[in-house]
């Protein structure tokens, strides 16, 4: 039986994540910040599908957090085979507002983090010969969104290269970039949606069926929705001031 890590697994696409792995019969390691949550989404999955769900309390905004998942991702004697890159969050507020630490908060979670984790995942999965790799990132990506899309897009940038870089060594890297995706995602940053309507919503375990199937299809890019893809290429065409307004006007801090 593999064995699967997944970040920011207590909720919305991450908990998703960690409930199709369970369901196909990997042993997961979940890591998040709510320790409590993390032992009863543990139990859950364990009792539910009869694997071994184990957990690792991480604040990945730190040093000694970081450090912590890559320890478990380097062993050697319990080998990771998936690693899925979820844990992410938002700001209330537009460049400049939001405080230059916070800021900086956000980078180390969604790039310094990634980085790092990838990494140490991708060094004994070349060993192996086999592995995966999914870093989650977003639609805001490849429209401006400032420094959350920013964060974005180097994550989208990051894994496309990386994955050109491995080539023939067996591992597979895919950026997984959904739309609003229903999840606590923007009510944990108290975001305001209401101007989102609901056809531009996502369900998170059909992001994650869709984003699992492309993985298997060795496909580096995933956008889990034929909307957003059509969306995204009206973009590439139209105006780049024009993408920016539009942007800002529907949900003022973006899709996950």
């Amino acid at each position: 039986m593999t064995t699967a890590l997944i970040t920011g697994a207590t909720a919305g696409i991450g908990a998703a994540f960690a409930r199709r792995l369970a369901r196909d019969k990997h042993d997961v390691v979940l890591v998040a910040r709510d320790t409590e949550r993390l032992r009863r989404h543990a139990t859950e999955l364990h009792d539910r599908h009869g694997v071994e769900a184990s957990i690792l309390t991480a604040d990945l905004a730190t040093d000694e957090g970081i450090e912590a998942v890559e320890e478990r991702l380097r062993d050697r004697k319990h080998p990771v085979e998936m690693l899925v890159n979820n844990a992410g969050f938002g700001h209330k507020g537009r460049y400049p507002e939001v405080p230059m630490e916070d800021e900086l908060r956000m980078l180390k979670v969604h790039c310094e983090a990634v980085l790092r984790l990838t990494t140490a995942a991708v060094g004994s999965m070349r060993e192996r010969g086999r592995g995966a790799v999914v870093n989650v990132s977003s639609v805001t990506a490849f429209v401006p969104r400032g420094t959350y899309g920013a964060s974005k897009a180097w994550i989208a940038q990051f894994t496309q290269g990386a994955a050109r870089d491995l080539g023939p060594s067996g591992v597979r890297l895919m950026a997984l970039c959904p739309g609003f995706v229903r999840t606590e995602f923007h009510q944990r940053a108290e975001m305001r949606t209401e101007k989102v309507p609901g056809w531009m919503w996502l369900n998170a375990d059909r992001v994650v069926d869709t984003a699992m199937a492309d993985l298997a299809r060795g496909r580096v890019l995933c956008i889990p929705d034929p909307r957003y893809k059509t969306l995204l290429g009206v973009a590439r065409l139209a105006p780049r001031g024009l993408v920016s307004r539009v942007s800002s006007s529907v949900g003022r801090f973006g899709p996950r």
